[in-house]
């Protein structure tokens, strides 16, 4: 089971894709499969079935959030001591190669690899939590040839951005 946590900004956008799914997209896609309907044979009809089948998913979709929302904890604030790695946390690491990397620690609803967005339940995640400003890391990532590779890196900058969403 993933983490069940997520900021403002995340809730506040799963929030309003159930309400765009709910009154925008479902009611729209209804509207498509009854006007295909009324065409006639529904079993050769590619409109009827592909709206039937995005409906389906639709609905799965809005069963999931309605069921996750309220599970969720909103981190609002950032935790007590801002020198260490926690949830909500914009970590940057330089490698022994030079290269940097920033990520953002964020709940697994919320991830998003190529803006630096990454689940706190993930293994580079798990490596620099509660670690402080300098630590070093060691990281096993796996290897071409199947087996598993280390790959040294040092904390050099924590940040935390946490911001409350207009609602709170």
């Amino acid at each position: 089971m993933s983490t069940a946590v997520i900021t403002a900004a995340g809730y506040a956008r799963l929030q309003a894709e159930l309400d765009h799914l709910w009154r925008v997209e479902r009611r729209t896609v209804v509207q498509a499969v009854a006007d295909a309907a009324a065409l006639g044979d529904r079993s050769e009809n590619a409109e009827y079935i592909y709206g039937k089948k995005r409906l389906r998913e639709i609905d799965r979709r809005i069963r999931y959030l309605t069921k996750r929302l309220p599970d969720l904890k909103v981190v609002r604030e950032p935790p007590s001591d801002t020198n260490r790695v926690f949830f909500g946390a914009h970590v940057t690491l330089l490698y022994t190669d030079d290269r940097e990397q920033t990520v953002c620690l964020v709940g697994p609803d919320e991830i998003e690899p190529a803006q630096g967005l990454i689940s706190i339940d993930s293994p580079l995640a798990r490596a620099v939590l509660g670690k402080p400003l300098d630590a070093e890391i060691l990281l096993r990532l796996p290897a071409e040839d199947g087996g598993t590779r280390h790959v040294q890196a040092e904390i050099i900058a924590i940040e935390y951005r946490i911001h409350q969403s207009a609602d709170s």
